[in-house]
């Protein structure tokens, strides 16, 4: 199974390609540039650094959203255009999954978030059941253990006195990660009653490995589409369609 991950939701652009659970390569950058500018060439310098041929790849996965409105739409047209030119399918990984994945194993609460701009976060609540694996080695059976992501809260755009409160009644020690930590990390220490923590710089952004690992997971359980039927998930209005809407145009 060889999937190419992109991810081009938020801040940063990211790129990689997994083979079966291991991570062949990895691009990520957050530096002034547009995605439109980064994505493509960063694709192609990760096919010429491992000599990818594109006609071996099974799916592409993708940070399907919620996330800024012109990097998922970036995203979302190289995704289709390469699962149609291959004819392969495409893995939807909702961006604050992907993200939340970052913290494979924590014990406690994920909480990715967003900034959504308006006094709002994109953002949900995730947790890593345990499970077990048994491996037979020598005639005696190990037990691996492995982590399932648990949605306790599915993504939203919440305003963030709402999710801290959800997080407060939960009771649960959290982890906070995301472009939104740095927005309300000071409004944070205010509203949470619970212990709480920040994410070091190596997993608190979008990460496209994670979207790979993910979707792999996800590829396995045959939650995929057609190229042609992926379309971003945005969960609110754009700006445009917002003023649209207020003027009384649609």
């Amino acid at each position: 199974m060889k999937i190419l991950a992109l991810d081009s939701s938020g801040l940063v652009a990211s790129v990689a390609l997994m083979e079966d659970d291991r991570l062949t390569a990895e691009y990520s950058i957050q530096y002034k540039k547009t995605h439109s500018q980064t994505l493509l060439p960063m694709m192609d310098e990760v096919k010429k650094m491992v000599e990818l041929d594109l006609d071996t790849l099974d799916a592409v996965a993708i940070a399907a959203g919620p996330g800024s409105f012109t990097g998922l739409r970036i995203g979302s047209a190289t995704a289709k255009g390469i699962g149609l030119a291959l004819d392969i399918p495409l893995i939807e990984v909702p961006t604050l999954e992907g993200l939340a994945y970052n913290a494979y194993g924590f014990d406690g609460y994920v909480c990715p978030m967003m900034d959504a701009r308006r006094g709002q976060v994109y953002t949900g609540i995730y947790e890593f059941i345990k499970e077990k694996e048994g491996r037979i080695h020598m005639q005696e059976i190990h037990m691996a253990t492995s982590y399932k992501l648990r949605e306790a809260k599915p993504q939203c755009a919440v305003a963030i006195e709402e999710i801290a409160e959800m997080l407060n009644d939960l009771g649960r020690e959290v982890i906070f990660l995301g472009d939104g930590v740095p927005v309300f990390r000071e409004k944070l220490g205010e509203l949470m009653r619970v212990e709480y923590s920040f994410a070091p710089a190596h997993m608190n952004r979008q990460r496209a490995a994670s979207i790979a690992a993910l979707g792999g997971v996800y590829y396995r359980m045959g939650k995929i589409v057609r190229a042609s039927e992926h379309m971003p998930i945005y969960l609110r209005l754009s700006q445009a369609e917002r003023e649209r809407k207020e003027k009384g145009l649609c």
